[in-house]
């Protein structure tokens, strides 16, 4: 499997890829190529669009980039493995911080919960598309994380399915080796979701409404509370090398995590 151009400037176009297409440019795209990077017509960077793989394109226009013409395809298109990270929204820089740090530890979904102690009650979800969008430019991530709307807690529970496994990570949990629990839970046949509270926890009620749940296993991060960014980061890290695509490689030499991958 081609290894990934960390050197090669990379752009997220939301138009089918092929070789000789000619994809234009929007205003903001144009300015960052040919204002921030000081790129010009006859350069090259790679492209993608979440569906195609990564492709080197050529940069075209006369007085400013305007337009990509596709070349050659650089690396077929690739998928996550099926983890949803479930959260309880931040404020502002924290939550673009959790959303590009979910992305980068390879979460193939983003679901916010709100719940009774989250600290905000709307959510910009095309500000969380554009950090999506931003830490897979930037990680050489050829998939894109869905982003949900914002639903209450009860109402995400309700509608989930119960063959996934659920993460719950509790801070009121007993604190236990939270590797070993995880590499001796066998991985949902639908996937995985880990869910973060906000930084006041869960409510009495809300905890005995997760502990009821099928498929869940209940987890704590360690001895000491963890800022809910933190957390998410973490219980990522835990999963994947548990039961997600750090476990080794697969067909191809492709990494592939031990339950259903997301379409």
């Amino acid at each position: 499997m081609p290894q990934p151009d960390f050197r090669s400037p990379r752009l997220f176009v939301d138009a089918a890829l092929a070789s000789g297409e000619t994809i234009p440019l929007e205003r903001n795209q144009s300015n960052y190529l040919g204002n921030v990077l000081r790129l010009a017509a006859g350069d090259t960077i790679l492209t993608f669009n979440g569906r195609d793989g990564e492709w080197r394109a050529v940069i075209a226009g006369r007085k400013r980039p305007d337009s990509l013409v596709i070349a050659t395809r650089t690396r077929e298109q690739d998928r996550l493995p099926d983890i949803a990270y479930v959260f309880a929204p931040l404020k502002h820089a924290r939550l673009d911080y959790m959303v590009q740090k979910a992305v980068e530890m390879g979460a193939s979904a983003l679901r916010p919960v709100l719940t009774r102690f989250t600290q905000v009650s709307r959510v910009n979800s095309e500000r969380m598309r554009a950090n999506v969008i931003e830490a897979a430019e930037q990680c050489g991530i050829l998939s894109l994380a869905e982003v949900a709307e914002p639903v209450p807690l009860d109402r995400y529970l309700s509608q989930r399915d119960a063959q996934r496994l659920l993460v719950f990570c509790d801070e009121a949990a007993n604190a236990t080796d939270p590797l070993r629990a995880l590499q001796i839970e066998p991985a949902g046949p639908r996937g995985i979701d880990i869910l973060i509270g906000p930084e006041g926890g869960f409510a009495g009620e809300e905890r005995e409404m997760l502990l009821r749940q099928p498929q869940i296993l209940r987890l704590s991060l360690g001895p000491r509370i963890l800022r809910a960014d933190t957390a998410g980061v973490a219980a990522l890290a835990l999963v994947q090398a548990a039961l997600g695509d750090w476990t080794g490689p697969g067909p191809a030499g492709q990494k592939t995590a031990p339950m259903t991958a997301s379409p």
